[in-house]
């Protein structure tokens, strides 16, 4: 599956609820999309798709392609503890999630963005790779060359004091990654087990 770049309610429309963006128009339309969205009925799906559509949601909502998805899986696995609530903690570690958490971005696309542009410092070093994984105690910071791009600096809008996992100071720009998060902080509707089970098979 290439990133998808299409028509935000419409992935939100199959998932039945607004996992990219904020769903607006789903109260409106919740039928599936496609032309005959309205006369199809939503079937009962079987185990395997469950498993494969919790697997796509979460694709879908961390932005993650197939093979990056599964070698997060794999160091998931690899560590101790549950590895339903290790995905999910490796997720919540990429740069571009924390970024967008911390509310330097207003959606993970864009932050993304961010960091591909090199607007982003970790520890004090640009680094342009959305996937790096960060650990208890790196410090991001916007570029001291970009914060004064009104564009880029205009939209912050600072972290949800729910994030308890993240620190984000807005009079100097900085954020700290303080530690992975516990699965009951984060507010992502995913289904983990059902993709442990899924990539067990």
């Amino acid at each position: 599956m290439a990133r998808y770049n299409g028509p935000k309610t419409k992935i939100s429309r199959i998932f039945g609820e607004p996992i990219l963006g904020n769903g607006k128009w789903l109260g409106k339309n919740s039928n599936p999309p496609g032309m005959h969205g309205e006369k199809r009925k939503r079937k009962t799906l079987g185990e395997y798709a469950l498993q494969l559509r919790e697997k796509q949601k979460a694709k879908y909502t961390y932005g993650v392609l197939e093979k990056q998805f599964r070698k997060t899986f794999e160091e998931a696995a690899r560590r101790k503890g549950v590895t339903g609530e290790n995905l999910i903690k490796l997720l919540e570690a990429r740069l571009d999630n924390a970024v967008f958490r911390m509310g330097i971005a207003p959606s993970r696309p864009a932050a993304r963005q961010l960091v591909s542009h090199k607007h982003i410092e970790v520890n004090g070093d640009v680094v342009n790779i959305p996937s790096c994984q960060l650990k208890p105690g790196d410090v991001v910071t916007i570029k001291e060359g970009s914060k004064a791009k009104t564009s880029l600096t205009s939209v912050i809008r600072g972290k949800n004091p729910k994030f308890n996992w993240l620190d984000w100071s807005e009079t100097d720009l900085k954020g700290t990654f303080i530690t992975y998060p516990e699965r009951e902080s984060v507010p992502e509707n995913i289904k983990e087990q059902l993709i442990v089970e899924l990539y067990s098979k």
